[in-house]
């Protein structure tokens, strides 16, 4: 019989991750199931998940002002949001761009809503918003998304 050879197996995807990506993943999973939810309450008015918007009645305003696109709209981000956590967890290039693209569109609604609407509170996660891009966009998070599986 032949020596059996141990030999150690190559370092995964998931064990070099970095920190901030495994947190923007988890963050992508809530933004995705808070959308889904607010979907969801906005097909039943009235229903269980009502009392949620007590939280930020504005909010139920602007999307009862958009009727069914409110409902089309947050199912959107909701499946982009898992999308981009299912490619952020995984290492891939397209869960870095989806997150960003993603990102990116919030910060310009914020800034819209800041200038339409004359409320400088909406614009207070600008900054948070551009940290976190500047960091999915950094050497070290680019080249660990370039790495092949």
């Amino acid at each position: 019989m032949s020596p059996m050879v141990m030999s150690t197996p190559p370092a995964s995807r998931d064990a070099s991750r970095p920190l901030g990506v495994s947190i923007l993943a988890a963050f992508s999973i809530v933004a995705a199931l808070i959308a889904f939810t607010s979907a969801l309450s906005l097909l039943w008015p009235g229903g269980p998940l009502e009392p949620m918007w007590r939280l930020n009645p504005p909010a139920r305003e602007g999307f009862a002002r958009l009727g069914p696109w409110a409902i089309l709209l947050l199912g959107t981000v909701s499946v982009a949001s898992a999308f981009a956590a299912t490619g952020l967890w995984r290492g891939e290039q397209w869960g870095r761009r989806l997150a960003m693209t993603g990102l990116t569109l919030n910060a310009l609604g914020d800034l819209a809503s800041g200038i339409v609407r004359h409320d400088a509170r909406t614009l207070v996660g600008l900054p948070i918003l551009a940290l976190i891009l500047l960091y999915l966009g950094s050497r070290g998070v680019r080249a660990y998304f370039a790495r092949p599986p």
